[in-house]
C-alpha cells in the first residue's frame, strides 16, 4: 500500500541538543562511508566485506515535488517499461543477462524520491550495473513497453482501491495534504496513467532525468575505483541539468476535520493524520518515541482492557515532514475512539515513566539492528540522513539522539503536535462519531 499504517522501525538520523539541526561533528567517525562525485552524480559508499551482496539505490530526487496530477505515476511507468530493452541491450538479451546474473531490480516511487535499485552479487557487479543503470540512461521507452506497463499499473491500482486500509489513508491524505505535493500519489492512479502516453514518458525521461537530480547509494563489499569507473561510463553521460534537492513546503491542511466513505464492512476504519516537525530536529526523535508510547498504550487500553478494537496503533510517517496518525478498526468507533482520546490526553498532561522510556529507546534499538541488517535496508538510511539532514554522516548519531529523549520531551511534542487530526473514515457512516468533526 502506499503508506504502512505500522509503525516504522527507526532509519533516519534526526535530531540534535535542544531543537537546533543535528550536525555531522555530532555523529561518530564512520570510516566505511565515503562520499564524493563522479561527474555530477553524487555518491555514497559503505564498504561492508561481510558478504558478498551489494545494494546500489539510485534515488531520483524530489518525487512528488517534480509531479503535476496529470503526471503522478510517470516515473514509475518510465522505469518500469524500461524493462523492454535500451539502446545497447533488446529486451531479450536484458532480461536474459538479468537472469543470469541473478540479479534483482526494483521501482519503488516515494513522497520525495523515486528509489532505483539494485541487488548483486559482488562477483558480477560490473555486469549488472550496465544492464541497470542503461535502463535508466538509454531506455527505448517503445509505445508496446509503456502501454504494457500502463495496463499492468492500472490494473494495480485498480485493486488496491478495494482495500479499505487504502481509501482510509486516501481520504486522511487529502485532507492532510490539501494542495501539497504530497497530495500525489507517486505511483500514479488509473485515471493519472490513463493519461499517459509513451510520448509523455520519453519527453519526461529527456527533461528530467539529469545528472544533477541523482543520489547514488551503494552497500556491499565494492571498492570505490570500480564504482567511479561504472558510473562514469554509464550515469555521468546523461544531461548535467541543473536540478537542487529543497525539502517540501510545509502543510496547509483542508479546513475539514473528515470526510466519509460508505462501505458494506464488518468493521470500521478510521485513520487521522496530523502534521509533525521537520526531519533533522530533536523533535522529529522526540514524536517517534511519543507515537510509539501512545501506540503501546492504545494498544493495551482499547484493545486489550476494553476490547474495543481489532486494531490500534498510532503510527509515525518518516518523511522530510513528519507525519503522525491515529488508526483504529472497530465496530464502536465512538467508543474507540473517546478512548484513544484519553490515552492522548495522557500523553500529555504526565510525564513517561523515566525507566519505562528507556526501556522501549532500548527496544527501538534493537529493532532498528534487526531490521536494517541487509545493505539495502543501510542504503535506504544513508539516502534519508544525507537528504534530510544534509549530511549522511549524521545517520551515526541516531542512537545517541534517541537516548537524549527525555519525558519532557515527549509530552512537549504531543502537546505541541498532536492536534488537528484531519480523519479518514470507511465503514458505516451511521456510526461516525461526532467527535471527528467536532476536533481531536
Amino acid at each position: 500500500m502506499r503508506r504502512t499504517l505500522v509503525l516504522a522501525a527507526l532509519c533516519v538520523a534526526t535530531g540534535g541538543l535542544g531543537a537546533r539541526v543535528l550536525r555531522a561533528q555530532d555523529a561518530p567517525v564512520d570510516t566505511s562511508t565515503t562520499s564524493f562525485q563522479v561527474g555530477h552524480v553524487r555518491v555514497i559508499l559503505r564498504h561492508n566485506g561481510a558478504n558478498d551482496v551489494v545494494a546500489a539505490n539510485i534515488y531520483l530526487l524530489g518525487g512528488t515535488q517534480e509531479l503535476t496530477a496529470r503526471t503522478a505515476g510517470v516515473e514509475a511507468l518510465m522505469l518500469g517499461a524500461s524493462e523492454g530493452g535500451t539502446r545497447r541491450y533488446p529486451r531479450a538479451e536484458l532480461r536474459a543477462i538479468t537472469a543470469r546474473m541473478g540479479a534483482t531490480i526494483v521501482v519503488d516511487p516515494s513522497l520525495d524520491w523515486t528509489a532505483f535499485g539494485l541487488r548483486t552479487l559482488r562477483q558480477r557487479f560490473d555486469s549488472s550495473w550496465a544492464v541497470f543503470a542503461d535502463r535508466l540512461v538509454e531506455p527505448l521507452l517503445d509505445s508496446a513497453d509503456v502501454d504494457r506497463t500502463r495496463r499492468q499499473m492500472i490494473a494495480a491500482a485498480r485493486q488496491s482501491e478495494a482495500d479499505p486500509d487504502i481509501a482510509v489513508a486516501q481520504l486522511a491524505d487529502s485532507l492532510l495534504y490539501a494542495g501539497h505535493p504530497y497530495r500525489i500519489d507517486p505511483g500514479g492512479t488509473p485515471s493519472s496513467l490513463g493519461g499517459l502516453t509513451a510520448a509523455d514518458v520519453r519527453r519526461y525521461h529527456d527533461q528530467e532525468v539529469v545528472q544533477t537530480r541523482l543520489l547514488v547509494v551503494v552497500v556491499g563489499n565494492i571498492n570505490r575505483s570500480e564504482l567511479k569507473r561504472a558510473i562514469g561510463g554509464t550515469l555521468a553521460k546523461l544531461p548535467v541539468g541543473r536540478y537542487t534537492w529543497t525539502p517540501p513546503p510545509d502543510f496547509s491542511p483542508a479546513p475539514e476535520r473528515a470526510l466519509l466513505m460508505g462501505r458494506p464492512l464488518a468493521t470500521n476504519y478510521i485513520l487521522g493524520y496530523y502534521a509533525g516537525p521537520r526531519a533533522g530536529t530533536r523533535d522529529y526523535a522526540a514524536l517517534r518515541i511519543a507515537a510509539a508510547v501512545l501506540s503501546g498504550r492504545m494498544f493495551a487500553e482499547v484493545r486489550s482492557r476494553e476490547h474495543l478494537a481489532y486494531a490500534v496503533e498510532a503510527p509515525f510517517l518518516d518523511h522530510a515532514i513528519a507525519v503522525g496518525g491515529l488508526y483504529v478498526t472497530t465496530t464502536n468507533p465512538n467508543a474507540a475512539l473517546v478512548a484513544m482520546a484519553r490515552e492522548i490526553d495522557r500523553l500529555k498532561s504526565t510525564l513517561v515513566d523515566p525507566t519505562g522510556l528507556k526501556a522501549l529507546v532500548g527496544q527501538f534499538l534493537t529493532d532498528y539492528f534487526l531490521k536494517n541488517e541487509t545493505n539495502a535496508d543501510q542504503a535506504a538510511f544513508l539516502a534519508r540522513a544525507e537528504l534530510y539532514t544534509g549530511d549522511y554522516r549524521t545517520a551515526g548519531a541516531f542512537v545517541s539522539t534517541l537516548r537524549a529523549v527525555t519525558p519532557e520531551d515527549i509530552q512537549r511534542v504531543a502537546t505541541t503536535y498532536v492536534h488537528d487530526v484531519r480523519f479518514g473514515f470507511v465503514g458505516d457512516t451511521t456510526k461516525a462519531p461526532a467527535i471527528l468533526r467536532a476536533g481531536f
